[in-house]
């Protein structure tokens, strides 16, 4: 078996278990359609930019206090055939000038990596689950309702034993589908190991687009669309104790969605409780909440309660969140945006007429946003707190201030501007 494709993943190293239990297994597409391509774009602010081109320059200036304008943007390219390739699998997909990629990218298709089945399952060996307990909280408000948090034992997810319905679940819509190495006879994809340069802040979609491969039908199409603006998200403290988030609406949005993250360390090498909050009125966790959304899927989202509406605006964290988070918290909110769909033939005007596409290509936009509560140029209008003592307790000579505690001085020494 070939690697496994999954679409969740959280923005701290300690839930990665948590992340892998969270994604839902990709769906196997319909055999009609020789290829199947799908091209995904995303516009990344604040923190999210760090690492999409921004690099360390970036990470200093935001930790810094002077960069959370930072915006960045990315592309996922897939190709999916039934056929196999005539010679050696090579595709490229040829881009509009104002993409700033050159004439073309390649889309590679991986080398297939024998594995055993206790190195395919997709779970963490449990060595490497965290220890202690995770606080579940949902809902906009400056209070936490009965019944929150819901607790749960990592020990217990670590024998498997996962509580029923703690991630969403049924998002997709029955015409959803997805492109991987185990849906398809041929695979390309982009960014990969040869060419994995990354796409300009002013780069633009607009206007056709071409892929061409030794395993499929050329795919044309042209696109009206380009990315999202950037979500420019702010947060405040209330006296309460609840954290007020705002963000600026986005024309193209269809709903947006928001998560915190947040630790309390005892001491120890890891937390001893990790809290995972959501905006949504309803218990939905991880899943496909973190992936593009159909227009549809977020139509049906709003309505259950589960995203909110492109009309709002802002939201609040529980103060009860934030107490047991500590001072630091990770915050994420998402902007699911439009969609654009191709087939060749068309599809007919008649919706029982016969209609058998050689290929058929979706685009799919969303905006992502990630800021630090309370650090400055992250959207809190606060520093560090204990910079400056860092700085004086420096060792003389180093040039830099020694890291504060907790998952604040894990962010602080990932950008390098603490030791």
């Amino acid at each position: 078996m070939g690697r496994t494709y999954r679409s969740f993943a959280l923005p701290l190293g300690g839930l990665s278990a948590v992340a892998l239990l969270a994604a839902p297994a990709s769906p196997q597409a319909g055999s009609a359609p020789i290829a199947r391509y799908t091209m995904d774009a995303t516009t990344l602010s604040g923190m999210a930019a760090m690492g999409a081109g921004g690099g360390t320059r970036a990470a200093l200036s935001m930790l810094r206090g002077g960069g959370g304008n930072q915006v960045a943007h990315q592309l996922l390219l897939r190709l999916g055939s039934s056929r196999p390739a005539t010679g050696e699998p090579k595709a490229d997909h040829f881009m509009p000038q104002g993409a700033g990629l050159g004439p073309s990218v390649p889309l590679v298709s991986p080398r297939e990596v024998p594995s055993t089945p206790s190195q395919d399952t997709g779970m963490p060996p449990q060595a490497q689950m965290p220890s202690g307990r995770l606080l579940l909280f949902w809902g906009c408000g400056e209070h936490a309702p009965a019944g929150q948090p819901v607790v749960i034992d990592f020990s217990k997810m670590a024998r498997g034993q996962m509580p029923p319905g703690l991630f969403a679940q049924g998002v997709r819509l029955p015409d959803d589908w997805t492109v991987t190495p185990g849906n398809s006879r041929t695979f390309g994809e982009w960014p990969n190991a040869r060419d994995g340069k990354s796409v300009g802040a002013n780069a633009s979609l607009l206007g056709p687009h071409r892929v061409a491969s030794t395993y499929a039908p050329d795919i044309s199409f042209s696109l009206a669309d380009d990315f999202m603006p950037p979500l420019q998200p702010t947060s405040r403290s209330l006296p309460s104790g609840a954290l007020g988030l705002a963000w600026n609406a986005l024309a193209p949005a269809t709903g947006y969605y928001a998560w915190a993250i947040g630790a309390q360390n005892a001491g120890g090498s890891q937390p001893t409780d990790m809290v995972w909050w959501t905006s949504s009125s309803t218990r939905q966790f991880g899943g496909e909440m973190a992936d593009w959304l159909s227009p549809a899927a977020v139509r049906r989202l709003v309505s259950a309660g589960t995203v909110m509406p492109p009309s709002q605006t802002t939201c609040t964290i529980p103060a009860e969140v934030r107490q047991a988070a500590g001072q630091f918290m990770m915050t994420q909110l998402f902007a699911y945006g439009p969609q654009a769909e191709f087939a060749y033939p068309p599809r007919p005007a008649a919706a029982r007429a016969p209609w058998k596409p050689e290929w058929i290509a979706r685009v799919r936009y969303r905006s992502n946003a990630m800021i630090i509560p309370g650090l400055a140029g992250m959207g809190g209008g606060d520093s560090f707190g204990d910079d400056e003592r860092g700085r004086r307790d420096a060792p003389q000579g180093s040039g830099k201030p020694r890291c504060p505690g907790g998952l604040k001085g894990m962010a602080a020494r990932a950008a390098g501007t603490c030791e």
